[in-house]
């Protein structure tokens, strides 16, 4: 009773193995149910030049874009460039106003995108150093603005288009005095706001006098220029 029990088993066994490799040659031959396929090649309803694949078993990854191509399709943007050219005519007064020509070694605290980098290099300023918390490379690297990693009195000029955004104003603007030579000038720019606010930025640099308070507008947005000249 015992070997005929056993030669049962075996045989059971024989035929599951034979039966699941079958399957899965069958599987393997035959294309996937979960493909769909379409016989006439769609395209994308927001971007037309863009075709989709005839079937979800013929996707393939995209091509990794790289930064200077990323870069290159920002850059091109209406937005970007009246950012830009907003920061610019801004630049342009202050260069007139001498506080810091071609030749001065200038820093950009919480540059953003790199939209006040750019507008500097476009008029002429080479020496022009972005930061910010999030790098945006090729014009803005990375650097806490309450902790630069610089030296005292290596920089001609100082730059922050978003000083309301700092964690600690006091440790910040202390930053970028600390790292302006003196004689040097220090413009940071808040919210549009009157001469209360004005007064309240103004005590938190201990080593500058006010030099002037404009009103500007960066891209679209009203603001508040603050310029204070560091004392030697």
């Amino acid at each position: 009773m015992e070997k005929h029990m056993d030669c049962f088993i075996n045989k059971l066994s024989f035929t599951s193995i034979t039966v699941a490799t079958l399957t899965l040659l069958l599987l393997y031959l035959q294309n996937p149910k979960t493909c769909i396929n379409n016989p006439h090649q769609l395209h994308n309803p927001f971007k037309p030049d863009q075709k989709f694949p005839k079937s979800t078993c013929n996707l393939t990854h995209r091509a990794f874009t790289t930064v200077n191509k990323h870069n290159r399709r920002i850059w091109a943007t209406k937005a970007w460039i009246q950012t830009v050219q907003s920061f610019t005519i801004q630049f342009q007064s202050l260069q007139a106003q001498n506080l810091f020509s071609n030749n001065s070694r200038v820093l950009v605290i919480s540059a953003g995108a790199g939209h006040s980098v750019m507008a500097l290099n476009k008029i002429g300023v080479n020496d022009v150093t972005g930061v910010e918390l999030v790098e945006s490379p090729p014009l803005v690297g990375r650097a806490d603005p309450h902790s630069l990693p610089f030296f005292d009195d290596v920089f001609d000029f100082g730059f922050s288009p978003f000083l309301e955004r700092a964690l600690f104003p006091a440790q910040y603007v202390g930053e970028m005095e600390r790292t302006v030579r003196g004689g040097g000038a220090c413009v940071v720019a808040v919210e549009e706001c009157g001469g209360e606010e004005v007064e309240e930025v103004v005590k938190l640099f201990r080593k500058s006098k006010l030099v002037e308070v404009n009103n500007v507008t960066f891209g679209g947005e009203k603001r508040t220029s603050i310029v204070m000249k560091v004392v030697n």
